[in-house]
């Protein structure tokens, strides 16, 4: 909520500023702006002219402008490289963290990243090329470089003055864990700020750090098993070393939640039967009518193959229809009923999987026997209603055995496919997401409307 408030402040305020802008009272928009969030600034800033946007940018001053351009979109971040004289671009580029620098340098033509390499410094030129070179989706990817190791054979006193020397005032490094490493920059442990600012002036740096066995992340681990970790064990931040257990960089719990926002955002859409578009969240102040075709109509001509099907099986029992007629009264009703039921079981399955909650190693076959389970008693207690519902509707008792009887059939199978197809997709080393998310109610309504029809003929004499 106050997000959402501050949000809604920011938005008063853009008129104001454009105002100010337009009458170049430039003291004022300073003092405006340095008032609002970064965040938010970022987030108004497409409802400002270019013009506008690059003398904003210099009235922020270079800690500001830094914390707004890393919340930029892409496309803003180039506008502004493109736009900005080389000295406001060595301040932004040489001031930002190192994760964020990576991360906007691997969109960026080789031409444009030469031209900011001759901006920034030396040992920022480094460090972006090394991040750089980890792939996406792993931890190297969205860990950074700005961290502070102390070593075992310090005192408290020595190490908190360490600090103080290292850190200026405006540093924006956020510390709460600070590791511990030998010579060679091998780990060795981990401290907690507040447990170093209580200890004793005398006391050895290896009599109160811990051990970090359980949270030191490889640098090539992929980031959801990162984000399990961080949630497992409530981390605010981890180290990670790579294969000789050096201390290469840290992961902050700022970077997990967007990775866990980006995963959960990407599951939502393919769920929904869209292009997940690696997470990315469809804005509307900001999109397209290309971005949101593009991200629908793939999926939806791909459904669109499956629904030929659902017409090419009612035509094949064409006699089965014309003869009872009042077969197809109930046929929404099934076929909806089914989608829904696989529907809340594919996305249980693949939540579990994106979690950890369902595991191969431990317990996938309690999965399968709960699902299973609840699928026999959910099927029979929709069924009985069906058949209430269709004897009610028609008054003909073998039309409603036929409906009952499918409608228990149909759950059944909506549950299992809803169960096996995110686990086939995770075994395939496939996104469960994407294969059983849309799929799920496709194949229930094919499969569905062969079940009802063969039910029908069975049972139905007329049909026999």
């Amino acid at each position: 909520m106050p997000h959402r408030n501050s949000v809604s402040m920011t938005a008063l305020f853009v008129p104001e500023i454009k105002q100010l802008i337009a009458l170049k009272q430039y003291s004022q928009v300073k003092q405006l702006i340095s008032r609002i969030p970064s965040v938010d600034i970022a987030d108004r800033w497409h409802n400002f002219t270019d013009q506008e946007k690059v003398l904003l940018f210099k009235l922020l001053g270079v800690r500001r402008s830094v914390e707004v351009f890393e919340f930029l979109k892409f496309e803003e971040q180039q506008f502004l490289l493109n736009n900005l004289a080389n000295v406001e671009l060595s301040q932004v580029l040489n001031e930002m963290a190192s994760d964020d620098r990576a991360n906007l340098f691997k969109d960026l033509p080789p031409k444009v990243i030469k031209k900011l390499f001759s901006l920034m410094k030396k040992e920022e030129v480094e460090d972006v090329r090394e991040l750089m070179t980890y792939e996406d989706g792993t931890a190297g990817a969205v860990m950074t470089t700005d961290y502070i190791e102390l070593q075992r054979d310090m005192t408290a006193r020595h190490a908190i003055l360490k600090l103080q020397d290292t850190l200026s005032f405006d540093n924006d490094l956020d510390i709460s864990s600070i590791y511990i490493t030998d010579e060679k920059h091998y780990l060795l442990g981990v401290v907690d700020l507040q447990d170093l600012i209580k200890a004793p002036p005398h006391m050895p740096i290896r009599d109160i750090m811990e051990n970090t066995d359980f949270i030191k992340v490889d640098v090539n681990s992929p980031e959801e098993e990162v984000a399990q970790l961080f949630k497992r064990y409530d981390l605010i931040d981890a180290p990670v070393i790579d294969k000789s257990n050096k201390l290469i960089g840290v992961i902050t719990v700022d970077d997990i939640i967007d990775v866990m926002e980006r995963e959960t955002t990407r599951d939502m859409y393919e769920v929904g039967k869209m292009t997940g578009g690696e997470g990315e969240i469809i804005r509307y102040a900001t999109a397209t009518v290309k971005e949101l075709v593009s991200r629908r109509a793939g999926w939806l001509m791909f459904l669109l193959v499956f629904d030929f099907l659902t017409g090419t099986v009612l035509k094949t029992f064409q006699h089965t229809l014309s003869t009872v007629v009042s077969l197809v009264f109930f046929i929404p009703m099934l076929l909806d009923t089914g989608g829904n039921a696989g529907a809340q079981t594919s996305i249980t399955v693949i939540r579990g999987l994106a979690t950890g909650d369902v595991d191969f190693n431990t317990n996938v076959k309690r999965v399968v026997k709960l699902e299973l389970t609840s699928s026999l008693m959910m099927g029979f207690i929709v069924g009985v209603v069906a058949f209430i519902r269709a004897v009610l509707l028609q008054g003909e008792i073998l039309v409603a055995v036929v409906v009952g009887v499918t409608m228990f059939l149909i759950v059944l199978l909506a549950i299992c496919t809803g169960m096996s197809l995110p686990l086939i997709s995770k075994k395939l080393g496939l996104d469960p997401a994407v294969l059983a998310g849309p799929i799920t109610t496709s194949v229930v309504d094919i499969i569905g409307l062969i079940i009802y029809f063969k039910v029908a003929q069975a049972i139905l004499p007329v049909l026999r």
